[in-house]
């Protein structure tokens, strides 16, 4: 064999070999988008504890933890989705499957990378840095201009609305 012709079958076994290792995750950030636009369009209710089941999707909420001005607690007879139960059940529908799993925004942001530059799809957290690390209390799904979905606060309904609304922006984050 010629020295010509090992080099080139020893680059394409690089390849193959690299490329192979690297996981296939479809590009899936204008579908989020798509998905999550339509699914504010529907009305969707805030629920606080909404959406936290075995499945992502709308569910009955919780008045476990529930902080909110609306007195006594609407949760448990509103269905519907808090914030991390929307970015759950949007990126289910996108992905295919449950991608962010059950749990609070602090579950959901450390299963992501944080990044710099932002693309619509991307996620963006509220909160503070603690010594034990990123302490969450707010998602939305960023859409871009400085823009986010989410489901904002109790009484309320999935909306888009500017990031700056929150002061305490923590950052964008990615699967």
């Amino acid at each position: 064999m010629s020295s010509r012709r090992r080099t080139a079958l020893v680059t394409a076994l690089l390849l193959v070999t690299a490329t192979a290792s690297v996981p296939l995750m479809p590009y899936v950030q204008p579908e989020i988008v798509r998905i999550a636009l339509r699914a504010g369009g529907q009305q969707i209710a805030y629920s606080w504890g909404g959406g936290h089941g075995s499945e992502p999707g709308p569910s009955k909420g919780t008045c476990a933890g529930y902080r909110g001005s609306i007195l006594p607690c609407p949760a448990e007879r509103t269905r519907g989705l808090d914030c991390s139960g929307f970015a759950r059940w949007v990126y289910a529908q996108a992905h295919g499957q449950d991608v962010l799993g059950p749990g609070t925004t602090n579950d959901q942001v450390r299963r992501m990378r944080r990044v710099v530059s932002a693309v619509p799809g991307d996620l963006v957290f509220f909160g503070r840095t603690t010594a034990k690390g990123l302490d969450t209390h707010h998602v939305g799904i960023y859409l871009g201009d400085g823009k986010m979905i989410n489901a904002p606060e109790t009484g309320a309904f999935v909306r888009v609305d500017p990031i700056s609304r929150l002061k305490d922006f923590a950052g964008f984050y990615r699967l």
